[in-house]
C-alpha cells in the first residue's frame, strides 16, 4: 500500500498482505541523498507496519491473504449463477482542504469509500473489495495511519475488504502538508438482479434517505461561503447548527449499503446524490418518457444548507444542483412495495422520506 517516489526504475519492498513499497526513481541503492531529495524510505516502511493490521481487519472470506506481493487476490463468492463485477472510482475532492486546515484526517477515508460503494449499490451490487491511492508531499506514518484507518472504517461499514493500495511521496507535486485520495471499489451482482432503471414507470414512488450533511460534494462553493464570506475559522460555531465548522464540514458521507442491500429486489431504480444534486443524478437512472416530480417540502432541509444559501445568496436551483440538500440516496419503486420497503429501511436505521413520484413526460426532475 505504500509507494514513495515515482517512475524510472523502482526498487521494491514487498508486504505479504498489502503489496509493495516502491522506492521511486533511483539508479543505485537508496541513500541519504535520496532522503534529502524528499523521499523517506524508512517512513514508508513504518507506514506499512502501521496500516497492515487495519487492512487485515476488513478481510472477507474471499480474500486470499498472503499471496499478492504485487496485487490482491479475491475469489468470486459462491452462490452466483451468472456473477457480474461492478466497479467504480472516485475521490474526496476539495473537502480535503478542510481536513488540511483542521488537522483532522481520520474521517476523509470514510468519504472515499462511501463515494465508491454507494455508486456500486445503485446497480444492486454488493461491495466486495476496495483499493486506495494516497499521494502526499511528505510521507508521515501517523498521517497515513489516520487516513487508512478511515478507509478501513468505511470498508467495515460497507462490508467490503481493503485489499491494498498505493501511497506515493511526491514532494515536487504536492504542497507541504497536503495530499490527495482516490479509491477503487469493486462489487458483485447476479446479472438477472442488476438494477438499471429499465423498469421505472409512471406511478412509481420516489423515496429519499437522509444524508449526514454535505457528504463530499459542493465544497468549492461551501468553503468560499464559510471561509471568505462568513470569515469563519474551523473552530468557530457554524451558524444554525451548534457545531464547530470543522465538525460540520468534516462529517463523513453516509454509507447506505447495509440498509439498502436487503431491499434491492423491490426497487426499479436507485441514485446516489453526489455532484449535480437530486436534479442532476436522478435523471441518470430514468428511462425516456419518465419524469420525476420531487416535492421540495417533503423533508426538512438541514440547517447547514440554509446557512449556505442565505450567506452566499445562492438561488434554490443552484442549491439543488450543487448540494444534496439533506437527501443522500434515492430509490424509485412501485407503490405496492412502499410500506414494506420503508419499514425495512427505517428498521435498518435510515431516515426515510417519500419525496415524489414518477409521471409521464420528458426525462428529468421537476421540483414542485
Amino acid at each position: 500500500m505504500v509507494n514513495p517516489g515515482s517512475s524510472e526504475r523502482r526498487l521494491r519492498r514487498r508486504n505479504p498482505v498489502l503489496g509493495e513499497v516502491s522506492e521511486g526513481a533511483v539508479t543505485q541503492a537508496p541513500s541519504e541523498t535520496y532522503r534529502a531529495a524528499g523521499v523517506d524510505i524508512a517512513a514508508g516502511d513504518e507506514a506499512v507496519r502501521r496500516i497492515a493490521p487495519l487492512a487485515r481487519a476488513t478481510f472477507r472470506p474471499e480474500v486470499l491473504g498472503g499471496i499478492g506481493a504485487f496485487a490482491g487476490f479475491v475469489r468470486v463468492p459462491s452462490g452466483y449463477a451468472e456473477p457480474v463485477l461492478v466497479s467504480s472510482t472516485d475521490g474526496v475532492g476539495s473537502k480535503l482542504k478542510v481536513a488540511f486546515v483542521a488537522g483532522r484526517h481520520d474521517t476523509v477515508g470514510i468519504d472515499l469509500v462511501a463515494m465508491g460503494v454507494n455508486d456500486l449499490l445503485v446497480h444492486g451490487a454488493e461491495p466486495l473489495y476496495f483499493l486506495d491511492y494516497i499521494g502526499t508531499s511528505r510521507l508521515e506514518p501517523s498521517l497515513i495511519e489516520a487516513l487508512v484507518a478511515g478507509v478501513a472504517a468505511g470498508c467495515r461499514q460497507a462490508g467490503c475488504a481493503l485489499i491494498g493500495g498505493e501511497t506515493a511521496e511526491l514532494p515536487d507535486l504536492y504542497a507541504p502538508g497536503e495530499y490527495d485520495l482516490a479509491g477503487f471499489a469493486v462489487g458483485i451482482v447476479e446479472r438477472a438482479r442488476i438494477v438499471d432503471g429499465a423498469g421505472v414507470k409512471p406511478g412509481d414512488v420516489v423515496l429519499g434517505l437522509a444524508s449526514s450533511g454535505l457528504h463530499s460534494n459542493g465544497y468549492s462553493l461551501a468553503r468560499r461561503i464559510v471561509f471568505d464570506v462568513l470569515e469563519l475559522d474551523v473552530a468557530a460555531v457554524f451558524p444554525g447548527t451548534g457545531r464547530a465548522v470543522a465538525d460540520e464540514l468534516l462529517e463523513p458521507t453516509r454509507i447506505y449499503v447495509r440498509a439498502v442491500l436487503p431491499i434491492r429486489g423491490s426497487v426499479h431504480a436507485m441514485a446516489h446524490v453526489t455532484g449535480g444534486g437530486i436534479t442532476g443524478n436522478l435523471p441518470r437512472v430514468l428511462p425516456d418518457g419518465c419524469r420525476a416530480l420531487v416535492r421540495r417540502r417533503a423533508w426538512t432541509v438541514p440547517p447547514v444548507f440554509e446557512t449556505l444559501r442565505v450567506a452566499g445568496r445562492v438561488d434554490e436551483a443552484e442549491m439543488f444542483r450543487t448540494f444534496n440538500m439533506g437527501i443522500g440516496y434515492l430509490l424509485v419503486l412501485p407503490p405496492d412495495e412502499l410500506p414494506a420497503t420503508r419499514a425495512a429501511l427505517a428498521a435498518a436505521g435510515e431516515t426515510v422520506f417519500e419525496i415524489g413520484e414518477i409521471v409521464a413526460g420528458p426525462r428529468g426532475v421537476e421540483l414542485v
